[in-house]
């Protein structure tokens, strides 16, 4: 997952919709709070490594259980 720190926000919002996650599911997901979430979104701010890492491995939990399809990390 190469993502730049500035493709962040639409790589949240894009695996949330091909999961059918709202803001608080993921944040319920990753250990975060939904306004974190929501301001990752929004570009307010930029996730600590800790959580981005879990980010990273949330969605590579998905990829494994065929919930995410890699394509949508890397568009």
């Amino acid at each position: 997952m190469s993502e730049p720190e500035a493709g962040f926000p639409s790589l949240i919002k894009k695996v949330r919709a091909h999961l059918h996650l709202s803001q608080e599911d993921l944040a319920r997901e990753l250990g975060v709070s939904f306004s974190t979430v929501n301001r990752w979104e929004n570009g307010k701010t930029k996730p600590i490594k800790v959580a981005r890492s879990q980010f990273e491995g949330f969605c590579a939990k998905m990829i494994r259980q065929g919930k995410l399809d890699k394509e949508i990390l890397s568009q």
